[in-house]
């Protein structure tokens, strides 16, 4: 057995289902894409790992605040590892700041691939074109003009990020709209944006 096929096993995955984890809180499998994986470094400290490339036997948690507190306090880590572990106090915090930069890189590299525009007119003409996969817009946006922006695409996938976060990603001082053109960046945001507001628990 690889240790791939292992680590598969050991988080409760099957061959067939070789994309899912599951939590060692919950004991429930969901796709890993919006999970959160846990490494534990050379050293024994719980480092977590949000695009899912570090090596090591992952720990899977759901993406919730209070998963995370219950696999601290009843330390599941430590079980999970099979080994003494130590958990850093700012960990909450490292997972959302860095949840928070993966949104703001992938709408970087969608904007730099030419799939993802910001500003209501652009928007709106993408929108009304039918290509567009995801809608984001700043969470100060006004209600209305939101609206009046998805006018006849109310079905389209929509999220809201914290304030600021779209102009940083669009090089810009002030940007409240974008849109991903539909594919695999549209999906990886839609994913991390929903980790994110899991974590937090602030559902849409």
């Amino acid at each position: 057995m690889t240790h791939e096929s292992k680590q598969d096993a050991a988080n409760g995955s099957t061959p067939e289902d070789k994309h899912l984890r599951r939590c060692i809180v919950t004991r429930h499998s969901q796709k890993r894409e919006k999970m959160l994986r846990f490494v534990v470094s050379d050293a024994g400290v719980v480092t977590p790992d949000l695009a899912g490339r570090l090596p090591g036997r992952g720990i899977w948690l759901s993406a919730r605040r209070d998963v995370l507190e219950t696999a601290r306090a009843r330390h599941l880590f430590s079980k999970a590892a099979q080994r003494s572990v130590t958990i850093p106090d700012d960990l909450y915090e490292r997972i959302v700041i860095g949840l928070e930069m993966r949104v703001v890189q992938v709408l970087g590299l969608a904007r730099r691939a030419g799939q993802a525009r910001t500003g209501f007119v652009k928007c709106r003409e993408w929108i009304s074109s039918g290509h567009v996969g995801l809608v984001i817009h700043d969470e100060d946006a006004s209600p209305d003009e939101l609206r009046r922006l998805l006018s006849g695409a109310a079905a389209l996938p929509c999220v809201k990020l914290p304030s600021g976060t779209l102009a940083k990603a669009f090089g810009r001082e002030h940007a409240v709209y974008a849109v991903v053109s539909r594919g695999a960046l549209a999906q990886k945001l839609a994913d991390a944006h929903e980790r994110l507001t899991g974590l937090a628990g602030k559902p849409e």
